[in-house]
């Protein structure tokens, strides 16, 4: 195979169209005479004449006329892999796309995005996966497509994009009177923490100190923690907005600065051409942004 001009395959494939040297030289804009040396080619190598005259035409032998019909598909199917990839089609596009967002995204994003993809790609599936209690190789492995959350990937092969910012609120049992907490107050109740990783510490507890009793890998469990006991949870605001209201709690503000939080779409750089991908990214970015 190492010897093997596949160019021979296209001049193979116009020869058995054509039928004859010179409306095959003329398909590949090549001169009769280099066709005829490219079919005594071709016959040497499949040790068949292809091609035999018969009067003054030229009749394909029984071998040709039995690959003609591979021949001319794997042709097509080579150029179409080499050719670059056309505009994606979404109302034609077939394919699931793997969504690993943080528990609080998929609840405030997935809903829009979903009916959106429905309406514009009816073939396409989102399967969506809860965040990993580590950090995984699946974006590099191919195994999910995107990832979103508040961390900045560590891995240079990455690729990701800030799509927004969520402010930090605290939310609190419904119950408490009061619109606010005092710093005092929020440094006494009780807290729980959201860590996929299961710590007890965050950056909150580097501006005050503060008595924490649980961490909890998701928002959902977090808040249904706190609602249960009468602690709170400090949460981002637009992202859980639902969640909050759906356990009976309700919003302050933080009696204490703290940054947003970052909200970071990632994927791999394998993917960066790839026109259904970024056709999805547009769509999960449109349907994020404030």
């Amino acid at each position: 195979m190492h010897s093997l001009d596949l160019n021979l395959l296209t001049a193979l494939d116009a020869l058995l169209e054509e039928g004859s040297v010179l409306g095959a030289a003329q398909r590949l804009r090549l001169s009769p005479p280099a066709m005829s040396r490219t079919l005594g080619r071709i016959r040497r190598a499949t040790g068949d004449a292809i091609l035999v005259r018969t009067g003054r035409t030229m009749t394909a032998t029984p071998y040709a006329l039995r690959v003609q019909a591979d021949v001319h598909r794997v042709v097509r199917e080579a150029q179409s892999l080499l050719a670059p990839d056309a505009e994606v089609v979404p109302a034609t596009l077939e394919r699931t796309f793997t969504l690993r967002f943080h528990d609080g995204i998929t609840a405030a994003v997935g809903p829009a995005l979903l009916r959106a993809v429905c309406a514009e790609a009816p073939g396409v599936r989102l399967r969506f996966l809860g965040e990993s209690g580590a950090d995984t190789s699946d974006l590099r492995h191919g195994r999910v497509d995107f990832e979103m959350g508040a961390d900045e990937p560590q891995r240079p092969e990455i690729r990701w994009e800030v799509l927004g910012h969520d402010e930090r609120v605290l939310a609190i049992p419904a119950r408490w009177a009061g619109k606010t907490l005092s710093r005092k107050r929020f440094g006494a109740v009780p807290h729980i923490i959201v860590s996929r990783r299961g710590r007890l510490r965050d950056p909150l507890d580097d501006v005050v100190q503060r008595r924490t009793v649980a961490s909890a890998p998701t928002v959902e469990a977090a808040l249904g923690l706190a609602a249960a006991i009468g602690a709170v949870v400090a949460v981002p605001a637009r992202m859980t907005a639902d969640a909050v209201a759906r356990h009976g709690m309700r919003v302050v503000p933080l009696p204490v600065e703290a940054p947003p939080v970052p909200i970071i779409l990632r994927w791999h750089q394998r993917n960066d051409t790839d026109r259904a991908h970024a056709w999805l990214r547009q769509l999960i970015a449109a349907r994020t942004a404030p």
